[in-house]
């Protein structure tokens, strides 16, 4: 399995960013090729030791990081990447990785 992570900074809209995440995001980045699973955060987005600059933290899982890579190399993935600027204004860092049972 491989797994991207998106995290996305507060926003200086947050009601806004969660309308647009949750209406138009969401829903186009759900129907890229090979996703298995998508969750989000719910609540607090926090570290350790209290606040994070993240209000959000999505997780999409794929059967290998190389089809995670074709998905986000597609018009289709090329299309929700590029969406991003549409909401996420306040950044979002994207972290991919392969996964294992620990």
């Amino acid at each position: 399995m491989a797994t991207l992570v998106a995290l996305y900074k507060h926003p200086a809209d947050p009601k806004a960013f969660d309308d647009y995440y949750t209406s138009t995001h969401a829903p186009l980045a759900k129907t890229l090729e090979g996703l298995r699973n998508y969750e989000i955060s719910t609540g607090p987005v926090a570290t350790p030791a209290g606040d994070s600059p993240y209000r959000l933290a999505a997780m999409l899982d794929f059967d290998s990081l190389d089809a995670l890579k074709a998905a986000l190399g597609s018009p289709h993935g090329q299309k929700v990447v590029g969406d991003l600027a549409n909401f996420a204004q306040a950044g979002v860092d994207l972290l991919m990785f392969d996964t294992k049972p620990a």
